[in-house]
């Protein structure tokens, strides 16, 4: 029972294929490409006024330096809301419960942060390792302590990431299985379970949307630090 809960984020594959690609690939084809027409239907429009609304509240609190890392933040974002609110729908496979895949995501991107801040502000950089007026005697306790925390950043990124969609995934497979289970001897209990099953969907709905807007704007912070 417990092997085949946890089949569902098994990557799958078809004639040895794996499909994790197809799943990773899918997403863009579902976006209505922009024309060179004045005006675009509504759809486009929607989809155009979204991604400046957020690229404006994400680069807010950064200087222009950082404002070049737009369209990779904007794209990120729209990336993982649509593989994570694809995965909720039945029969499907989300990428984003893959610890690797989300490593993949955020190793190369912090550490892109920090080689920028490192060639720009070296001696800025460094200071985030020891905070000022600190005393002498716990120096080099804090350089230990700060140089930890900075390279646990991209595996909380991706922890955070995998842990949240993945317990979602869990509780409504374990509460959909309860509802099948009790509705031949419990009707009511069912019913209940099954509005519940239906509020945790709305929940994981948000959750979804919640969780790749927390990626990037971790990663936003962590190139303010840095630009």
């Amino acid at each position: 029972m417990m092997a085949s809960f946890f089949d569902q984020f098994s990557s799958p594959s078809y004639l040895g294929v794996p499909l994790i690609a197809i799943a990773i690939a899918l997403p863009w084809i579902l976006y209505p490409t922009p024309t060179s027409r004045w005006v675009n239907n509504r759809l486009i429009t929607l989809q155009g006024w979204f991604i400046n609304r957020f690229t404006n509240q994400l680069l807010l609190p950064l200087n222009v330096g950082g404002h070049k890392w737009a369209m990779l933040l904007a794209s990120l974002m729209i990336f993982l809301i649509t593989i994570n609110m694809l995965g909720l729908l039945p029969y499907t496979f989300t990428p984003t419960t893959q610890l690797s895949l989300n490593m993949g995501f955020a190793v190369p991107l912090w550490l892109a942060t920090v080689i920028i801040g490192m060639r720009n502000q070296p001696t800025v950089a460094l200071g985030h390792l020891l905070p000022e007026g600190t005393p002498i005697p716990l120096i080099p306790v804090l350089i230990i302590i700060e140089t930890i925390s900075l390279f646990i950043r991209p595996l909380a990124l991706g922890v955070r990431l995998t842990a949240n969609l993945t317990a979602g995934h869990l509780l409504i497979q374990l509460i959909a299985t309860a509802a099948f289970v009790l509705l031949p001897m419990m009707p009511t209990v069912a019913i209940l379970t099954a509005t519940v099953l239906f509020l945790l969907t709305l929940l994981e709905i948000a959750v979804a949307m919640i969780q790749a807007y927390v990626f990037v704007l971790l990663l936003s912070l962590y190139l303010q630090e840095n630009v």
